[in-house]
């Protein structure tokens, strides 16, 4: 049976923010040491809140961002409002190849920089991650260390399943195919995002049987 829930980054856990210090880093940047320094802030080197599309102009100002514009700051407004804060930062604190992470622990998110100059990819990135933070409001409560599937398996369109099933390790797919998925699809984050926001995420989205059972076990919804 696949289990129902997993860790983002197992093992880290959440300390008192002290000041930048990448010191702290002991195997060097690019590694998943660097990248839990970051997520842990303490290590805060050029890391800055975004709060709109105007950040990211701020940085690339080339780049066109108007037609992700609505979409975005929407995304950004309700994630605010449910208590994650989503960052910029710079790629010396990510492993190569990752353009974002969700921390379950701290509710925060984090953009690589080095590949936020395209709409496509900073609009793809934040449905991503924003669908990581959707699943961990599914699992009870968005101030856990856990994160359940949102969709049922067999409603997840076979070409995310298998994407995911090329890219990520056996264990984590049924999270990382809905997550891409999401990704892809316009609203599709930001529906799920605004149902955790109200409360009504079981009223929304019916949890599948699995999560129903942990749901009723730890009392957050009536059997």
């Amino acid at each position: 049976m696949k289990k129902l829930f997993l860790s983002i980054l197992a093992g880290l856990t959440l300390s008192t923010p002290v000041m930048a210090n990448d010191d702290n880093i002991t195997r060097g940047y690019k590694t998943y040491d660097a990248m839990g320094c970051m997520l842990l802030q303490e290590c805060t080197d050029n890391v800055r809140e975004v709060k709109s599309i105007q950040d990211f102009l701020d940085v690339y100002p080339e780049s066109d961002y108007e037609v992700i514009e609505e979409e975005f700051n929407q995304l950004i407004s309700v994630m605010n409002k449910v208590g994650i804060k989503v960052y910029l930062a710079p790629e010396k604190y990510f492993p190569p190849n990752h353009r974002g992470v969700y921390h379950t622990v701290s509710n925060n998110f984090f953009l690589n920089e080095d590949y936020m100059g395209s709409s496509n990819t900073v609009i793809s990135v934040v449905r991503h991650e924003g669908w990581h933070a959707a699943q961990d409001c599914m699992a009870g409560t968005i101030n856990n260390n856990i994160i359940a599937i949102i969709k049922n398996e067999e409603d997840v369109p076979m070409i995310w399943r298998e994407l995911a099933e090329r890219t990520y390790a056996s264990n984590v797919v049924p999270w990382e195919a809905e997550a891409w998925w999401a990704g892809k699809t316009k609203g599709m984050t930001l529906d799920a995002l605004k149902a955790c926001s109200t409360g009504a995420m079981w009223d929304i989205y019916p949890p599948t049987p699995m999560t129903r059972e942990y749901l009723v076990n730890e009392g957050f919804i009536n059997d």
